[in-house]
């Protein structure tokens, strides 16, 4: 038989005893709304986490409206006028940006880590201008090119994976060290590299992800080994490190040969011819 107790007074909960059957229940491991992470089980492999760096946003606007650009060179602050491009640069701290300003009203920024900070750098840029009497009426502001990278757990292939993506894929190493990969949709450009290291030049962010997700099952094909990892560019740095030591203790040999002698005869393995009897003035 359950008892019933009536609802305590706060000074009465240290006093009452509940019983067995008041007793809290421990919890269940799933809730309503909730679910718990299953086990982790050691032939699961966690799923790869990328993370993607966005390292310029350039973006355009127009003021519609005539800029003297002698005017905000010299009414400006942290400007830069140069009258052979016909441009003005004008730069911000916070965000960090740049604009290249000309006389026709349009202005191109650049150096913004995010589409709002490009949109807030290009606010700022044309309150500016408007504080120095010109007529601006922010107009036809977009995002016309982003540059992003991330870099892979692994290093890649980079000959297999040219040969089997060759519609899309170029690769020259004669010319450039990556792989050229260009993507119709979304529309973007990927430089891949043997290191793992991927940067991706798109229209927007948006395409920088959607890019970064279609790429990585084709790359996870041609993942190299270790036993497949070259260290021949580390002996090569080691081989010239010593080639230049080499010559660095040649050259000490023979300045000390140069001091010690009052000829000029055999002061190097080369066959140099000196004027001796030139005089110097």
């Amino acid at each position: 038989m359950t008892e019933v107790y009536p609802n305590p007074s706060p000074g009465m909960m240290g006093l009452i005893e509940p019983s067995a059957s008041t007793q809290m229940q421990p919890l269940e491991t799933e809730q309503a709304g909730v679910q718990c992470a299953p086990p982790e089980s050691s032939e699961m492999e966690p799923e790869p986490v990328i993370d993607i760096v966005i390292h310029n946003v350039v973006c355009t606007f127009s003021t519609r409206c005539h800029l003297n650009l002698k005017k905000i060179a010299t009414e400006g602050m942290n400007v830069e006028y140069r009258p052979g491009d016909g441009m003005v640069l004008m730069r911000l701290r916070h965000p960090r940006s740049t604009a290249s300003m000309w006389s026709s009203g349009k202005i191109t920024c650049t150096g913004a880590s995010s589409e709002e900070e490009a949109h807030i750098a290009t606010r700022k840029f044309a309150r500016i201008i408007q504080k120095m009497g010109f007529r601006v009426r922010y107009s036809s502001f977009k995002v016309v090119n982003v540059l992003g990278t991330c870099r892979m757990s692994f290093p890649i292939r980079l000959p297999t994976f040219s040969e089997e993506n060759h519609k899309n894929a170029s690769y020259e190493p004669e010319l450039h060290p990556g792989v050229t990969y260009q993507l119709k949709t979304p529309k973007a450009t990927l430089k891949i590299f043997s290191t793992g290291s991927i940067t991706v030049t798109a229209p927007c962010v948006a395409n920088i992800g959607a890019a970064i997700e279609h790429i990585f099952p084709l790359v996870y094909k041609h993942k190299m080994k270790h036993s497949e990892l070259k260290t021949l560019p580390q002996t090569n740095v080691l081989q010239s490190r010593v080639n230049m030591q080499h010559k660095t203790n040649k050259s000490k040999v023979v300045a000390r040969n140069f001091d010690d002698s009052d000829s000029l005869e055999d002061t190097s393995d080369e066959d140099d011819e000196f004027d001796t009897d030139s005089s110097f003035d």
